[in-house]
């Protein structure tokens, strides 16, 4: 969906995830870019954001080593344990909220020339922390 106010473009998009795993990262950048692409916007924002409060969207380098760092430094940070407050409510997902948290849940991408701007090892991400059913991540462009 796309529509203009005066010279000011906006679009809106949402990408759909079911992941296989209870934990996953996924590479998202290639779906950001067809949608910036589609979108004739020249200059302006790309903001990504996660509608899901145990998933999360960052900004990294696509590097097997660094994701499996960056999940052993979540796990450390916010374990999986049976004893969190939150599962007193019947829930089993309170570290998925905490590494949630710690990536935190959006991204605003500058949009130049018509394309992402991001840096050379810049790379855009959906995580996921209590998967395996369907989730909403919205993706709304503003620009010229």
């Amino acid at each position: 969906m796309t529509s203009t106010t005066g010279t000011v473009k906006t679009q809106t998009e949402y990408l759909f995830f079911h992941t296989r795993k209870q934990r996953e990262i996924v590479l998202i950048t290639p779906e950001l870019e067809k949608i910036v692409e589609k979108s004739g916007i020249r200059d302006g924002f790309c903001f990504v954001s996660a509608m899901h409060i145990t998933a999360a969207i960052y900004v990294n380098d696509l590097e097997d080593g660094l994701i499996a760092d960056i999940e052993e430094w979540l796990e450390t940070l916010a374990p999986a344990r049976p004893d969190y407050r939150h599962h007193q409510t019947g829930e089993d997902n309170g570290d998925a909220h905490l590494k949630a948290l710690l990536l935190h849940h959006e991204v605003t991408l500058p949009i130049t020339d018509g394309r992402l701007d991001l840096g050379t090892w810049q790379q855009i991400f959906y995580a996921e922390f209590d998967g395996q059913r369907r989730k909403r991540v919205i993706v709304k462009l503003m620009g010229v």
